[in-house]
C-alpha cells in the first residue's frame, strides 16, 4: 500500500536550516508529483511547495520563495524540502502529499483534494 513517511523536523533557531524528507513506497514514484503543506497552531492548512513528476518544474508559496527548495531523488523514492533562513512564522506541522494524477505537469498550487495520500507530518519549530 502507499505510504509516505516524513522526517527531518525539529527545533531550529531563526536564520537556521532544516531539511525535510518524505520517503515514499507502494507506487511508481517517478510518475507522480507531490507537494509540501504546513499547518501552524490555530491556522488552516497552507500549501508550501510543489514539484512535478519528473522534477522539471517546481513552485513555491510567496512566503517561502527564495528560502525553501523542493527536490526529489527517484533512486531513493524520496522528496525533500530544504528550508533555509528559517523564521519563527515557519513553525508548523509539515506534511507531504502525493498527487493523485499520474504525470501531471502542473505543480500548483492545486486543490488539496488533488493529493490522495499524505504523510503523518513532521513538526518544525523555529525559536531562539
Amino acid at each position: 500500500q502507499v505510504q509516505l513517511v516524513e522526517s527531518g523536523g525539529g527545533l531550529a533557531q531563526p536564520g537556521g536550516s532544516l531539511r525535510l524528507s518524505c520517503q515514499a513506497s507502494g507506487f511508481t514514484f517517478g510518475s507522480y508529483g507531490m507537494m509540501w503543506a504546513r499547518q501552524a497552531p490555530g491556522k488552516g492548512l497552507e500549501w508550501v511547495s510543489g514539484i512535478n513528476f519528473d522534477g522539471s518544474d517546481t513552485a513555491y508559496a510567496d512566503s517561502v520563495k527564495g528560502r525553501f527548495t523542493i527536490s526529489r531523488d527517484n533512486a531513493k523514492n524520496t522528496w525533500y524540502l530544504q528550508m533555509n533562513v528559517l523564521k519563527p512564522e515557519d513553525t508548523a506541522l509539515y506534511y507531504c502529499g502525493k498527487d493523485r494524477q499520474r504525470t501531471r505537469t502542473v505543480v500548483g498550487p492545486i486543490p488539496f483534494s488533488e493529493y490522495d495520500y499524505w504523510g503523518q507530518g513532521t513538526q518544525v519549530t523555529v525559536s531562539s
